[in-house]
């Protein structure tokens, strides 16, 4: 007789087929797989990993409840992840709605007061719950936060200078963006220690109290190293950093990395992810990593595969 309560079966996990027939090598397969993770697993379980999520991650449906559940899983075995988000497409898609007219220095959006509403609108309270929700839908227990949460991001006023070579620096006034000078670590150790998993929009305050719209890299990148993170992950919609014959370049050291940015093999938008990388590998982190988020679970492949994916950056 079943041990199980007949009153409980509609809810009770399939069982596997029975067949005597059936082929096993299938399935053996995936079990050995699932055992070679556990050397991963035992390396991460108690420390930090920072995830900035970003791009066709957060748009494309089946990547967003596999980001949801892989984070999740993350959390079940011990590992701590921290989310820091964009939300770039949103906030034009919403500036276009409310004829907002919106423009960009440098890859930086210029933020007016009426921009930093929607700004902070969008991020706070439309992007931020959102993932919330799918991670908590996935059975996770997660919590919003931005930076005016426990002051938790403190920020300043972002200087741009443009160099040019007959003229002096010309300065870009970009209004309420800003850059971070600190973080309260205290506030995310309170809620990871509570099983929480944080998920932070990039909008910081300063002493005076104004809010900033904040690069979500940078605010990752010094999440990542405030809280000393074993991993900082960058999700792209790239496969990672490429040569000039756009091949992969799988592992770089962070003197390599300053290199390639110096002799123009990077370029464009890689440029600040890679500072990012090297900043936080300089403030404390082990190894810096960006990954294409087109590919499904690709946080887990890097964690806990052998060979990993797209590039890491180490000291």
């Amino acid at each position: 007789m079943s041990h199980k309560d007949p009153g409980k079966l509609a809810f009770a996990t399939p069982a596997c087929p029975t067949d005597p027939r059936r082929d096993l090598t299938h399935e053996s397969e995936r079990a050995r797989m699932i055992i070679e993770t556990l050397p991963y697993i035992r390396e991460f379980a108690g420390r930090t990993v920072v995830i900035k999520y970003g791009g066709n991650a957060m748009i494309d449906e089946k990547l967003k409840q596999s980001f949801a559940k892989g984070v999740v899983l993350l959390k079940y075995v011990g590992v701590n992840p921290i989310i820091v988000h964009g939300g770039g497409p949103q906030i034009g898609k919403m500036l276009k709605a409310l004829n907002i007219e919106s423009h960009f220095r440098q890859g930086l959006r210029v933020t007016d007061e009426a921009t930093m509403d929607v700004v902070e609108m969008v991020l706070v309270g439309k992007v931020n719950k959102e993932i919330v929700n799918l991670i908590n839908l996935a059975g996770g227990r997660a919590v919003g936060l931005s930076g005016k949460d426990g002051m938790l991001i403190r920020a300043e006023k972002k200087e741009l200078a443009i160099n040019h070579a007959d003229a002096p620096p010309e300065i870009i006034d970009l209004g309420k963006v800003g850059e971070v000078t600190s973080i309260e670590t205290g506030v995310l150790t309170s809620l990871m220690n509570g099983g929480i998993i944080p998920v932070i929009a990039p909008v910081g305050v300063d002493d005076e109290g104004q809010t900033y719209n904040i690069n979500a890299d940078s605010v990752a990148g010094a999440v990542a190293g405030a809280m000393r993170a074993k991993r900082l992950h960058l999700l792209t919609d790239v496969p990672g950093v490429l040569d000039r014959d756009k091949q992969l370049i799988p592992s770089m050291t962070s003197t390599q990395a300053f290199e390639a940015i110096q002799n123009g093999i990077v370029v464009g938008g890689m440029i600040p992810k890679l500072q990012c990388c090297l900043e936080a590998i300089l403030a404390g982190v082990e190894k810096a990593h960006i990954i294409d988020g087109r590919v499904e679970n690709c946080v887990l492949l890097e964690l806990f595969t052998a060979c990993g994916i797209g590039t890491e950056i180490v000291r």
